[in-house]
């Protein structure tokens, strides 16, 4: 089982970022895959967590900003980040029970 986050990058305060999430050897979006974040120095963060066919729920640090899918037929999910902030810069990581994928750096300046 291995999963992995990607998509992250540099990008200005007010700009976009759209991340992926794939894996091999389980379905991703069957129930309870998460999106988390961790910055420098502080606890890791939950963004959402969402089940095919029912409403993602969302933190409050993602509400409004963030937004996350999926593809079935690729076995990937998405987070599509919206409006972006500095305090946003973060390893950004998606998570299915025990199984963590490898995170992608996102950073966001001012």
């Amino acid at each position: 089982v291995q999963l992995q986050a990607s998509g992250g990058g540099l990008v200005q305060a007010g700009g976009s970022l759209r991340l992926s999430c794939t894996a091999s050897g389980l379905i991703l979006d069957d129930y309870g895959v998460g999106w988390f974040r961790q910055a420098p120095g502080k606890e890791r963060e939950g963004l959402s967590c969402s089940t095919r066919g029912y409403t993602p729920d969302y933190t409050d640090s993602a509400k409004g900003r963030f937004t996350t899918s999926s593809d079935s037929a690729k076995n990937t999910v998405y987070l599509q980040m919206n409006n972006l902030e500095p305090e946003d810069t973060a390893v950004y990581y998606c998570q299915k029970g025990v199984e963590r994928g490898h995170g992608t750096q996102v950073t966001v300046s001012s």
